[in-house]
């Protein structure tokens, strides 16, 4: 297989130098391996990704059993993925399905002795296929879940997480992140790319191995679309950038805010929902990982590691602390309101041995209540800035 040369940096000071190389697994679902160690970027070593496991070729499940309807009270597009039911759920180690190849006693996904980074289609993806109209009444609409689903394995190690990956490999997930965005967000009936990351049983991984995803979505999801109608509004009635105003906000009243580098910020939101909570905000208009520039890229790994970092010193006692991670980068189409990417990380963990359960009015009606105040939460995160 040959690296791809657009986003192969040759110079070892030319940005963050990785070595891409494509291929396809036994059922035909693309990888992709970045790879930064030094005997892929010098060439002395390649890939070449034979994956020998009799896989049946794939097939897009029958519209009974995979579809995204729209709800008639809301709106809000809702994607069902019954072939998703049996999906694997937390092997033991010896059964590690991202593990590289050769290493259990199950054929892994990843036919290769060793990675770096590798990035490829989910064997069970919630959407994929092309956008169709199945159904289109006034109450009753419904389409094909389209899009595409996809792994990012951040290590070889089953053990571990993204924030003890050290800076260099981070910084290689990063690069990872930015060329999927490139091309996921060339498809056509792609509105928004959206790479995340669940870790904690807590959660509900079904994986230990460290390891996000990243969804192309046809449809808007809904917590964008808010977003997107409250910065047009915003936009229209005082001429503002609701993204840029609330960072000023947030710089100008200092409490909520937790850390800060040239080119990013880093706080608790005004409204947190979550016992333990934090976004990071670029300074300027960068509409995803597409539009950063290396050095932007940079900051940006140190900061984040730096904050999960915090994050698995938040309550003491507990060493690695349950949480999401989204990377909401602008959508496609749509209209122009928001202005720019951001992070948002949360976690269900309210206590040592306590979780956050969403009961009847947070759940049944989306009336949050906070535990606690989201400036405690930014006072607790800055008393552990190392």
């Amino acid at each position: 297989m040959n690296p791809d040369p657009a986003l192969l940096s040759p110079e070892a000071d030319a940005g963050h130098p990785v070595r891409i190389t494509r291929g396809r697994l036994a059922d035909d679902r693309e990888i992709i391996f970045f790879d930064d160690s030094e005997p892929y970027l010098s060439g002395t070593l390649t890939r070449e990704i034979h994956d020998p496991r009799p896989l049946d070729p794939r097939q897009l499940p029958p519209h009974e059993a995979a579809a995204t309807r729209t709800d008639p009270l809301t709106g809000d597009p809702v994607t069902l993925a019954a072939h998703r039911m049996n999906r694997t759920f937390l092997p033991p180690a010896n059964e590690d399905p991202l593990a590289p190849a050769g290493r259990g006693t199950v054929a892994s996904e990843i036919p290769e002795p060793n990675y770096d980074v590798v990035v490829f289609e989910n064997r069970f993806p919630s959407l994929q296929g092309d956008l169709e109209t199945l159904r289109d009444e006034p109450l009753f609409h419904e389409t094909t879940p389209a899009g595409r689903c996809e792994v990012v394995c951040f290590t070889p190690d089953r053990e571990g997480s993204f924030a003890t990956l050290g800076i260099s490999r981070a910084r290689t997930v990063v690069e990872a992140w930015t060329h999927r965005a490139h091309e996921l967000q060339a498809m056509s009936d792609v509105v928004q790319v959206v790479p995340f990351e669940n870790r904690g049983e807590e959660i509900g991984v079904t994986l230990h191995h460290p390891h996000g995803q990243i969804y192309a979505f046809s449809d808007l999801p809904p917590y964008t679309a808010a977003v997107q109608r409250r910065a047009a509004t915003w936009t229209a009635r005082t001429g503002g950038d609701l993204l840029q105003d609330v960072l000023d906000g947030e710089l100008e009243q200092k409490v909520r805010v937790i850390a800060q580098t040239p080119s990013w910020v880093a706080y608790v939101p005004y409204a947190a929902k979550w016992p333990v909570e934090f976004m990071v905000v670029p300074r300027r208009a960068a509409r995803d990982f597409t539009d950063l520039s290396d050095p932007e890229k940079d900051e940006l790994t140190r900061l984040y590691v730096d904050l999960l970092g915090r994050l698995d010193r938040f309550f003491p006692g507990i060493q690695h602390v349950p949480y999401i991670s989204v990377w909401h980068q602008v959508p496609t189409r749509g209209g122009p309101d928001i202005s720019r990417m951001w992070l948002h990380v949360f976690s269900v963990l309210r206590a040592p041995g306590k979780l956050k359960y969403l009961a009847g009015a947070e759940s049944g009606l989306g009336a949050w209540v906070n535990d606690t105040t989201p400036e405690r939460i930014a006072a607790r995160f800055r008393e552990l800035a190392s």
